[in-house]
């Protein structure tokens, strides 16, 4: 029984981690959703830069290189519809998201860019 409780709070402790460790980068909000951009902490072993992208409860993010151009790597749980808006919105916040991404691997305060767009 105590080997229960030890998993337990391991599953607890992993999943707050999980939650941490996904700094946030960009809240692009709209009426009809929200959507993340954000790095995981793991990311930062990684040399080419890119982000994830998803929307609250979506449990396979989308992966999205910025460089050398932007483009899908894995489309996650979106649809095509919602991968060609968020290719859309990285091009757009390409600059902004790779300054993001320099500051990500050099260990500095990444600041979330909130946009809202009314349409």
């Amino acid at each position: 029984m105590p080997f229960v409780g030890i998993l337990k709070k391991l599953k607890w402790k992993l999943k707050k981690c999980e939650i941490k460790d996904m700094p946030k980068i960009l809240l692009y909000i709209t009426a009809k959703v929200i959507w993340n951009f954000l790095f995981w902490n793991t990311d930062y072993y990684e040399n080419r830069a890119h982000v994830h992208v998803g929307k609250r409860n979506t449990e396979h993010l989308c992966k999205i290189w910025l460089e050398p151009m932007v483009e899908v790597v894995d489309k996650g749980d979106l649809t095509d519809v919602q991968v060609k808006e968020v290719l859309k919105i990285a091009s757009e916040y390409r600059e902004k998201l790779l300054r993001q991404w320099m500051l990500f691997k050099q260990g500095k305060p990444i600041k979330i860019i909130k946009v809202k767009k009314t349409r």
